[in-house]
């Protein structure tokens, strides 16, 4: 049974991988494809309409998806409770959110916002509709089916966004993209999946949910005054510019962190949740998808600290040059983001979702006390640094109660982050070498890249023969997994 598990975990992770790495390249072609059409205050304009969609999302969520997840028993019988409280959820924000927006716009000292923002509430309103039976994908790790439904979205949203980019050269190019997609996204759902909710008045169901999701909700909120108060601040005294600088900084800096964080949640949370009564498989696990996650973004961070001046020059043009010291600084936020992003899925998985809560709470207080002096002082690297400093100082506590909850030893864990450390830090040094000596332009850009990579995977491969690092060990351990057994096949075993 575990080994049937594990095999479910591993291919769903090849899915969940594919399914983020195609989002990224489109992802990261309209990123670009955008920025050269657009200019940064569109972007900030986006951003204000962003911002004020997530905060009422956020102070409204139910944690019902993470809830049904987490059961054990069949949940079936709990999907039309959960899918009525969420059409009526969306109704009342899109409701609020055309209310608003006056408000918001001349909060912000910008007229043009209040249409951007009255429009963005269509794509709540759409998402309400979604069939709920989705949440099945993730809970029965049947992330092929996952994929077609995400991937719907991010193809629309690339489509529809480029194209009236090109034709309006304005911010609602973006806007389109966006409800294009949760338009796609919507009628998949019911096309992929068989089951159709209906309206139903249980709220005693729903509300079993939310004893569950509550603690889903505290953490939400939290997690939004503190990856959100941050632009919040910047695009209030620095002005939308300078927030459409910072959130491009942001994202192209936090991608790893954030495909990462967004993969481990979707296949982490049920496979641990399975493993929840098996203290001992449940800690090989974890140090497992540690020991992946860190392999896997150091060197990323890496190649973003080094190379964030160059990718900006060339990719984005020059008008995106104030950005680069915020990114330098916010790509060190996300590695560990990304790092502690593993802990997340093992406490809801355990039952114990008050610890994430506590931890967001610390990263809440450090952040609050120290961004808005910071960003008064150096602008957005000021910011950037905030947000380090909170995202650090809270690491800390996940790290301990994730240890604490697991019986692990300091050195288990760190021994899965040192190792990847060093080895960035000697590729890093290389390509600062390079760029000593040689102009980086499109094809240096690439192939120092590149080498860069090579050089960190042969460290890798130095770490696994003299320190038992056995990270390769693993990776072939679950392509066993995930491959077919071709001799078998072929015997008609």
């Amino acid at each position: 049974m575990m080994d049937n598990l594990k095999s479910r975990v591993v291919r769903s992770g090849a899915w969940v991988f594919g399914m983020r790495f195609v989002h990224q390249v489109f992802y990261l072609g309209r990123l670009i494809i955008l920025a050269r059409l657009l200019a940064p205050k569109d972007f900030g304009l986006m951003g204000i309409a962003l911002l004020t969609m997530m905060t009422l999302e956020t102070f409204s969520q139910t944690g019902f998806q993470e809830a049904l997840i987490q059961k054990k028993k069949n949940t079936e019988e709990y999907l039309d409770s959960a899918w009525t409280v969420l059409v009526i959820r969306g109704i009342i924000l899109f409701s609020i959110i055309v209310l608003i927006a006056p408000l918001v716009a001349r909060f912000f000292e910008t007229p043009q916002a209040k249409g951007v923002v009255q429009a963005i509430g269509l794509a709540i309103l759409i998402q309400a509709f979604t069939n709920v039976g989705v949440v099945y994908f993730q809970k029965e790790l049947e992330f092929n089916k996952q994929f077609i439904y995400i991937t719907a979205g991010t193809v629309t949203d690339f489509a529809v966004a480029v194209t009236a980019a090109i034709l309006m050269r304005s911010v609602w190019a973006l806007l389109f993209g966006l409800v294009a997609g949760k338009l796609a996204q919507l009628i998949v759902s019911y096309i992929i999946h068989p089951y159709k909710p209906k309206i139903s008045m249980d709220f005693h169901k729903s509300g079993e949910l939310f004893g569950f999701g509550k603690w889903i909700l505290g953490s939400t909120i939290l997690v939004f005054l503190i990856t959100q108060g941050d632009d919040l601040l910047v695009g209030k005294i620095l002005g939308v510019t300078m927030l459409g600088f910072y959130q491009m900084a942001y994202k192209i800096s936090n991608t790893p962190a954030t495909e990462i964080t967004k993969l481990l949640s979707q296949v982490t949370l049920p496979a641990f949740s399975k493993l929840q009564d098996d203290f001992i498989k449940l800690k090989d696990a974890y140090l497992r998808v540690l020991k992946f996650t860190s392999f896997l973004t150091f060197p990323l961070t890496g190649l973003i600290f080094a190379l964030s001046p160059e990718f900006t020059r060339i990719f984005l043009g020059d008008k995106w040059m104030p950005m680069v010291p915020a990114m330098q600084v916010l790509v060190l936020a996300g590695l560990i983001r990304a790092i502690i992003s593993t802990t997340g899925p093992l406490f809801y998985s355990v039952g114990k979702p008050r610890i994430d809560t506590k931890c967001q709470v610390i990263r809440f207080v450090v952040l609050a006390g120290c961004i808005y002096p910071l960003i008064v002082k150096s602008g957005l690297t000021g910011a950037s640094l905030a947000v380090v400093f909170s995202v650090l100082i809270s690491g800390v506590f996940f790290a301990f109660y994730a240890v604490k909850v697991l019986s692990l030893s300091s050195r288990a864990f760190l021994k899965e982050l040192v190792i990847p450390l060093v080895n960035t830090i000697v590729f890093v040094s290389f390509i600062f070498g390079i760029k000593s000596v040689i102009l980086i332009k499109f094809w240096a850009l690439i192939l120092v890249g590149m080498g860069a990579l090579i050089l960190y995977l042969f460290m890798a491969y130095v770490s696994d023969k003299v320190f038992d690092y056995n990270i390769y060990i693993n990776i072939k351990e679950n392509l066993k997994l995930l491959l077919p057994d071709v001799k078998k096949a072929g015997t008609g075993s």
